[in-house]
């Protein structure tokens, strides 16, 4: 029996979760048209343990949603980890974003591009085939109608995430089917946190640090 919490802060979904064994116990999230991780992310953390009649100190491991995404997203999530682990004195576990994200799309046929928006015409991506192995790493692409042309070609390709809104006015092909509305969440991060805490797959909890992809750009406010 291992209690492990994880937490998904990549983009504005803030979002919590409890597995026991690989098991959902509950989740907590919100998806706000603004980052709001700072203010709910704690909170939430709360409110989870409490809907399962827990402690923090039963918590066995945190999993935390390591990238790419927003960094300051990522930043928030992965020093609230960080700074648990080290607290109560158990490990570290980091689920790859895009890997969670493809967890979703249940594809019986065809790989499944799980894709997050960048800057522009860019996208973070990685693609999965069925049983949600990588078959291409995780890069930066700019996206244009000849992108994925060669898989498009042999089957029906999934594409999820965030990304998938400025990417279906690109590519119009027939194979190409776009899964809208669905971001990142910590309740899609259990089965593979379990498998990590099983093989004692831990970061190490004074050196880890998010995987950005690229490095922070500031934006002037517009205000």
């Amino acid at each position: 029996m291992a209690y492990i919490l994880n937490i998904e802060t990549s983009t504005t979904n803030c979002s919590v979760s409890l597995f026991k064994s690989g098991v959902v116990v509950g989740v907590k999230e919100d998806n706000s048209s603004e980052y709001s991780h700072a203010e709910r992310l704690h909170v939430y953390i709360d409110e989870v343990l409490k809907t399962a009649k827990l402690t923090i100190d039963q918590l066995e491991a945190i999993a935390i949603s390591k990238g790419p995404g927003s960094y300051t997203g990522l930043r928030i999530g992965v020093s609230a980890a960080k700074g648990l682990c080290y607290a109560l004195s158990i490990p570290l576990i980091s689920v790859p974003t895009l890997e969670a994200l493809a967890h979703q799309v249940e594809a019986p046929k065809g790989p499944i591009i799980a894709m997050l928006d960048a800057r522009r015409m860019e996208v973070y991506s990685a693609v999965y085939d069925t049983q949600h192995d990588e078959i291409r790493s995780t890069e930066a692409e700019v996206l244009s109608s000849e992108s994925y042309q060669e898989l498009l070609e042999l089957s029906p390709v999934y594409f999820i995430g965030n990304g998938v809104t400025k990417t279906r006015d690109i590519i119009t092909h027939k194979n190409a089917l776009f899964i809208e509305n669905k971001l990142p969440s910590a309740k899609h991060m259990g089965a593979l946190s379990f498998e990590k805490f099983r093989n004692r797959n831990f970061e190490d909890v004074a050196y880890f640090e998010p995987f950005y992809l690229k490095d922070f750009i500031a934006i002037p406010s517009k205000k």
